[in-house]
């Protein structure tokens, strides 16, 4: 492993409000109250918080590449790539299934939609038309031709993550095989990473301002008062979710000797990015730095991580089913056994196929509904005005879900520093200045 060289951490404590993570959490406050407010207000400064997303995903497919190809070059032995990428997937397929599963018995416990008596022959099924229209093309074909890119520049530049793992797959396999030739480029892989991350943690500096936008407009457009009729759907959700964080990944992170509140004390200021912007993308490139940070080999973060943001959303997984059960159950649609495990078995399909595509959660609820005929599509319109707030919490799921794979993984192929690890999940590592560590 080639480690990446950080500028030297800033000496003496640093005042609390200099801390990114509080930053972030008191604009988020100040969007919220602004928001509720003065909603017109809060509408406006929707720029605000899609602005700093994109500066964010101009730098993510630079950050990926990089990361990978010199993880890959470093590992020197291809079989290993192999391996990582076989154990990852068998991770992904494993967790994915069983977020799907704990949602359709949530759903069937608690039964939040029962009692609405919905006639899906009155909801307006035009507001989900851009939806159902994006599910229905996306094919599985489409999806696998969709990886490919149309050169090997076009994969930095078109946003799109799986293409950008297949250019960097194959750049550092060349490189590996090459050899010492090579031996140049990669040093200068290894110094233009030292200036991403340096790019990523200007842009970190207005991380604060981007969450207060995207708040505020959210507050602002739907209003709290929307939670109130599905309360209970959003309700069950969090809790569901909260249950598979604390519950599932808490065995799996104690199983492999780490705690999982401590990993995630260890991303409060990701994790609280995630809640601000209601997307785990912005978040990425500093998950990346805290788990090499934290003793994960480079090589495997960079593998695991991206393909676990297309693969291992086990946030969107539990929503999917929670939410077409909802849906059959508001509008008085009896499900037996073999359809929901129908159900069960398109969603575990039509969750890859939408895997990179923006807005994949809803997108493939309805490309779900749509292959099983029995719950009515036009029932998503039940749900939509509440979506945005059960994103966020299917961000922070599928965020730290691949966060604890990163973990996980890297100890299976015994890649994983475990002293390092513990330093840093009882916060005294010997931090690099990375992408989202405060800002002094």
């Amino acid at each position: 492993m080639h480690p990446t060289t950080f500028p030297p951490a800033a000496e003496g404590p640093r005042r609390l409000h200099h801390h990114l993570y509080v930053q972030v959490l008191i604009a988020i406050v100040a969007g919220a109250i602004l928001g509720h407010f003065h909603p017109t207000l809060g509408e406006a400064l929707k720029p605000l918080g899609d602005g700093f997303i994109k500066l964010v995903k101009m730098v993510i497919a630079p950050v990926i590449f990089l990361t990978l190809v010199s993880g890959i070059a470093g590992l020197r032995e291809l079989r290993a790539v192999g391996r990582v990428a076989g154990k990852a997937f068998g991770y992904f397929l494993f967790f994915s299934t069983l977020a799907l599963v704990v949602g359709m018995v949530v759903a069937n416990v608690v039964q939040p939609g029962a009692g609405m008596n919905i006639n899906p022959a009155t909801l307006d099924a035009t507001k989900i038309a851009d939806y159902a229209e994006k599910a229905h093309d996306t094919t599985l074909t489409g999806f696998v031709l969709n990886i490919i890119p149309d050169t090997l520049i076009s994969a930095l530049t078109q946003g799109n993550i799986l293409q950008v793992l297949l250019v960097a797959i194959l750049f550092g396999v060349a490189l590996s095989l090459v050899g010492d030739p090579a031996r140049p480029i990669l040093d200068l892989i290894e110094r233009l990473n030292i200036v991403v991350f340096r790019i990523v943690a200007i842009l970190m500096r207005v991380a604060p301002l981007g969450a207060f936008g995207a708040i505020a407009f959210t507050v602002g457009k739907y209003g709290v008062g929307s939670l109130v009729n599905l309360g209970g759907l959003v309700a069950t959700f969090y809790l569901t979710s909260a249950v598979f964080v604390f519950g599932v990944l808490g065995l799996v992170a104690w199983a492999h000797g780490f705690s999982i509140l401590r990993l995630i004390a260890y991303l409060k200021g990701e994790l609280l990015l995630v809640l601000g912007t209601s997307s785990s993308e912005p978040a990425l490139p500093g998950l990346l730095t805290k788990l090499e940070a934290a003793g994960c080999d480079r090589g495997v973060v960079g593998l695991v991580v991206p393909t676990g943001y297309s693969f291992n959303l086990d946030g969107t997984n539990i929503y999917m089913t929670l939410a077409a059960l909802f849906i059959a159950q508001a509008c008085n649609v009896e499900l037996s056994i073999g359809q929901q495990l129908m159900l069960l078995a398109v969603a575990m399909l039509s969750s890859k196929g939408a895997a990179g595509v923006t807005g994949a959660g809803f997108i493939t609820l309805a490309a779900t509904l749509s292959i099983v005929p029995t719950v009515p599509v036009a029932g998503m319109a039940l749900i939509l005005g509440v979506d945005r707030f059960m994103s966020e919490c299917r961000s922070l799921t599928n965020f730290v879900g691949n966060a604890v794979a990163a973990i996980v993984v890297a100890r299976w192929e015994g890649k994983l520093d475990r002293a390092a690890l513990a330093d840093a999940l009882a916060g005294r590592p010997q931090t690099p200045i990375g992408i989202a560590q405060p800002v002094a």
